[in-house]
């Protein structure tokens, strides 16, 4: 499951699926609803929720029930998807859902792959963390010269779901808010660990 980030679609990360060289897996990439986001002026566009204001460390920036909505439409999909071994994989606000999901969702993941993003709801997080997904491992990719999502946000979330018993990698790049080719290469590797083919 590979979700993309704020005003994109899912047709947008379909570029990436060739160049991770698994035609054995099955991508599945959604679109999020239309929806107003406040700090572009209410302009509506695909959303995973709301974003209300600029100030990082406002804890109400990102709207809880629209977070909590995506979360159960993308599980709502994987059930519908049928019994799969899943990967959670986003970008950006696409990765913060990917990392509440994962933290929460009641089976098994085999990855969940975490690309210049950030926590939310974190004061939930101790509450709401399933067992079933304590050792998942999870891959970090983040631009080191991110001015849309800090490195530090990315790094700091690393940090939290490193604190289970996790294999968690970090790694970095020399870009901004993007993906590049290294990065491709890293998450091919990573899939080809966590979900070799068969």
């Amino acid at each position: 499951m590979l979700l993309h980030g704020l005003g994109a679609s899912g047709d947008d990360l379909a570029p990436v699926v060739p160049h991770l060289g698994r035609d054995d897996l099955l991508f599945v990439l959604p679109t999020a609803p239309t929806r107003r986001v406040t700090i572009n002026g209410g302009y509506p566009m695909p959303a995973w929720y709301d974003i209300t204001s600029m100030d990082r460390k406002d804890p109400n920036r990102e709207v809880e029930e629209d977070i909590r909505e995506a979360a159960e439409d993308i599980a709502a999909l994987m059930v519908y998807e049928g019994p799969k071994r899943w990967v959670l994989a986003g970008f950006s606000q696409g990765g913060a859902i990917a990392l509440h999901l994962g933290w929460r969702h009641p089976e098994p993941l085999v990855g969940v792959l975490a690309m210049s993003t950030y926590l939310v709801l974190e004061h939930t997080l101790d509450d709401e963390q399933d067992p079933a997904n304590q050792g998942t491992p999870a891959l970090f990719c983040h631009g080191a010269n991110d001015d849309v999502v800090p490195m530090t946000r990315g790094r700091h979330a690393f940090d939290r779901w490193n604190e289970g018993d996790r294999r968690c990698r970090f790694e970095s790049y020399p870009m901004a808010h993007e993906l590049c080719l290294p990065e491709v290469r890293h998450i091919a590797a990573w899939l080809n660990d966590v979900a070799p083919a068969e």
